[in-house]
């Protein structure tokens, strides 16, 4: 399979998606079992002033949403069959930073009002969740819990708004902390951050470990359990108990029955525990408000239809992440216009282990966020070191259709480097023409000028070759000791005219190509048929390179990009 090729801003989201995956891993559980409150502001803190803290350094733009959805997409591979939630908060967050960084700039205005509108959303989500879950009858026992304290503090000023402002508040002063710490660590890093001793080798990686094995995927199934989640919920809200009852009751048995994940929700203390609170809440405050005894039982019934709404969603959740994982969707997202997304997933799970690896356990996290953090950014920076190509020669590739000038222009690229006493090397394909047709073509040493014949029609139209010409191998090995790391080490610029369908079947130059991209000071000028362009660079993994097309350019453009200081 070929590799898709990254954008800077994609690799620079993987590999920062990774991190703040990483830090929510070795946080996250350690949060939980320890019943921190606000575990989920601390959590996003440390993402805000990871992003913040590395845009200090790596200022592209769309940095922080893509960072998000990376991070978000790796919370499909969490064992928890709960993952909407927190993806949604994830990417939210990032989504809110990255907009207020573009309105108001890289500055404090534009941090502070992304900060405070992503921890502002943790609890807009929260509400959210809880009139999801529960319907709008959570909003009618909110309001009678608050009126019953009215009555027995003998309150008599609204207070409705007034826990939700509370906590709003201290939501904004997290982000607050966040974009201080954020700024502090960042101007720090500028121009001084020391890379850790972290290697990252590139490559492809199998996240079918993660998935579910021997599962019998089906998209039918994740229609029906769509469609179904959503019709039981509008019969929840809006039929009799007699028929939501047995109806959600059904599905979620049939659920249970074909997804054994969905089960460990339902298997867990908390859910039912939660149950038996709001039911018993829901009866007791309708009877005690309404001041008549026998209302306990449509208190009862409200509590009942809040739980099997609750039920009917965490585990319709969990059927939905299972069926998400069927590699037919995967394998579609992969040829489609996000092809991107899977290329950066990857590169972000290879990364993820070495830096959970490295990093110091929770405590530390803790004690020392912000050297922490600021080993983050260097494992970041490290990463896209070794993933982006800095490492590998910067190639120019100059395209357009057959006979549209391509070799032409190097010719004269040629000349005007030699004449500049640049250290240039490589060959050219020149055309052999007779009685104004091409009958073949001949190989030159872009340094000595020698010439060696390469093409020529073929007379038996049944041998070997390449279209209607045969192929003189000698014209290869030749041209080949001419591109060999031994004969191109004392050069600044190397020349390879018509890189393609040769190539492309591991003939040619490829192998002397792919060796000559190892070598980072190296500049390469190669010229590419139009056809064959998008294959040359994924199938060769280039990063740093440029795309001129001949129609626009002329050789003083390629000339300009040739930098040698």
């Amino acid at each position: 399979m070929k590799k898709s090729v990254l954008s800077d801003v994609w690799l620079k989201a993987s590999i920062l998606g990774a991190n703040w995956a990483a830090s929510e891993i070795i946080l996250g559980s350690f949060l939980h079992n320890l019943h921190i409150p606000f575990k989920g502001n601390i959590l996003t803190t440390i993402g805000l002033i990871l992003m913040i803290s590395v845009s200090y350094i790596w200022k592209d733009k769309g940095l922080f949403w893509r960072t998000g959805l990376i991070c978000a997409l790796m919370k499909t591979m969490s064992p928890s069959a709960v993952i909407f939630g927190p993806m949604v908060a994830i990417f939210m967050e990032a989504l809110l930073l990255e907009i207020s960084v573009r309105l108001l700039g890289r500055n404090f205005a534009g941090f502070f009002l992304g900060s405070a509108l992503a921890m502002s959303w943790i609890l807009f989500q929260k509400i959210i969740n809880y009139i999801i879950f529960y319907g709008f009858n959570i909003v009618e026992i909110y309001a009678d819990l608050l009126k019953y304290a009215e009555r027995q503090l003998d309150i008599t000023f609204d207070v409705f708004w007034l826990p939700v402002f509370i906590l709003l508040i201290i939501y904004i002063l997290f982000g607050l902390f966040a974009v201080f710490a954020a700024m502090k660590i960042g101007k720090s890093i500028t121009g001084s951050t020391k890379q850790p001793a972290l290697k990252v080798t590139p490559g492809s990686v199998d996240l079918s470990t993660n998935t579910i094995k021997y599962f019998n995927y089906s998209t039918g199934w994740l229609l029906f359990s769509f469609v179904g989640m959503i019709f039981t919920l509008i019969l929840i809200t809006n039929s009799k108990a007699y028929i939501w009852m047995p109806l959600s009751a059904t599905l979620i048995t049939v659920w249970i029955l074909r997804y054994k994940r969905a089960m460990r929700q339902l298997s867990r203390p908390k859910f039912w525990i939660s149950f038996m609170i709001i039911t018993i809440l829901s009866a007791l405050l309708i009877s005690s408000l309404n001041d008549d005894p026998n209302r306990w039982l449509d208190g009862l019934m409200v509590g009942l239809q809040m739980n099997f709404r609750a039920a009917v969603i965490i585990v319709g959740f969990s059927v939905l992440s299972t069926e998400l994982y069927n590699p037919t969707i995967r394998n579609y997202l992969a040829r489609s216009t996000f092809k991107q997304i899977p290329a950066a997933l990857e590169i972000a799970f290879k990364s993820l282990p070495c830096i959970v690896t490295n990093l110091p356990d929770a405590k530390t996290f803790l004690k020392k966020p912000g050297s922490v953090i600021r080993l983050l950014i260097g494992f970041a920076e490290k990463s896209f070191d070794e993933y982006s190509g800095k490492q590998q020669a910067k190639v120019l590739i100059v395209s357009g259709d057959i006979a549209e000038g391509k070799t032409s222009l190097l010719v004269k690229l040629t000349t005007s480097l030699k004449r500049r006493n640049i250290n240039i090397g490589g060959v050219l394909s020149l055309r052999i023409i007779e009685s104004e047709e091409t009958v073949g073509y001949k190989l030159v040493s872009v340094e000595t000028g020698e010439e060696y014949n390469y093409l020529r029609l073929k007379e038996d139209k049944e041998s070997e070759g390449i279209g209607r010409f045969d192929i003189n191998h000698s014209a290869i090995n030749w041209g080949r000791q001419l591109l060999s790391i031994q004969n191109t080490l004392n050069k600044d610029v190397v020349i390879i005219d018509e890189v393609g369908k040769l190539e492309l079947d591991k003939s040619g130059w490829r192998n002397d190509l792919e060796s000559l991209l190892t070598i980072p000071r190296l500049h390469i000028v190669i010229s590419v048929r139009k056809r064959y362009l998008q294959e040359i660079i994924e199938d060769f993994v280039l990063s740093n390179y440029k795309v001129l097309l001949v129609s626009e350019i002329n050789y003083k453009d390629i000339e300009s990009e040739i930098n040698l200081d």
